[in-house]
């Protein structure tokens, strides 16, 4: 599958990474999942995290997002020790999180979803009103450039976007409002051919903004086109960090499969 590529793109590690764990480990009661880890996002990188089903991925990704606290070692957001008690906190310094199910709702328009949590509003007597002429007018430009001309405005419904259309827009929707860390989990899965491109083309524009990028998926032909880095997870150790140009599809296929085997073992 033809594809964004990074060939040509440099990333800037003059100052500080986007997000930083430093010797991460984290437990659920007795039973420790997570060992140690040393992780950095950059401004402008994608990092790919792969590895098999039970490595850790979902747990690091939680602690990125804000949703579970590590047991030990430190986070650094933009050069300062942070630790977030929730995901809002995580979400209003600017790491945004993109899942499967998105957090974007069937029935509301384009506009509305866009805005969602975020609202702009404007004086109205004593009160304050949804400005609703500027947020329509700010979703269609953005939808504009992301290039969607089948949807004719911002009104229509959310029901009437493919699933490769809404994660696009879920990622336009992050840039918009000045995210610097973008989470993404699977973000290609069950999509077609042409909507996987278009996604991983979201997410290239991403990384063109200065976004960091942690990209987590089962599916390295997906991932290695897009990413900068490649971290293999195994049993929450991290246990090679390969750069793009390293490894092949194949390659990196195989490295999955081992430690899928070892694993089982």
């Amino acid at each position: 599958m033809s594809g964004p590529t990074n060939s040509d793109h440099v990333i800037d590690r003059s100052s500080e990474p986007v997000f930083e764990l430093r010797s991460i480990s984290h437990a659920y009661g007795r039973n420790k999942v997570i060992f140690g880890v040393n992780l950095s996002v950059w401004p402008g990188e994608v990092v790919g995290l792969v590895g098999d089903n039970g490595a850790g991925k979902s747990t690091l990704l939680k602690i990125f997002a804000g949703y579970q606290p590590p047991t030990e070692g430190a986070l650094r957001f933009m050069g300062k020790d942070v630790r977030f008690a929730s995901p809002a906190e995580a979400r209003a310094v600017g790491i945004e999180a993109v899942y499967q199910d998105l957090a974007i709702v069937d029935q509301l328009s384009l506009w509305r979803n866009f805005f969602l949590g975020k609202e702009i509003v404007r004086p109205f007597g004593p009160l304050k009103v949804l400005d609703r002429q500027r947020m329509r007018s700010e979703a269609e430009a953005a939808v504009a450039a992301l290039g969607l001309t089948r949807i004719r405005s911002a009104d229509e419904t959310v029901s009437t976007l493919s699933g490769g259309e809404r994660q696009s827009v879920a990622i336009t929707r992050a840039m918009h409002f000045g995210a610097k860390l973008l989470l993404l989990d699977e973000p290609t899965a069950a999509l077609s051919v042409r909507e996987t491109r278009n996604v991983l083309h979201s997410i290239d524009r991403a990384r063109a903004h200065g976004l960091g990028v942690l990209y987590v998926d089962h599916n390295m032909s997906h991932v290695l086109p897009v990413a900068d880095r490649i971290v293999l997870l195994e049993l929450g150790r991290v246990v090679r960090v390969l750069d793009r140009d390293e490894v092949s599809i194949e390659e990196l296929q195989d490295l999955v499969a081992a430690s899928a085997k070892r694993l089982e073992s």
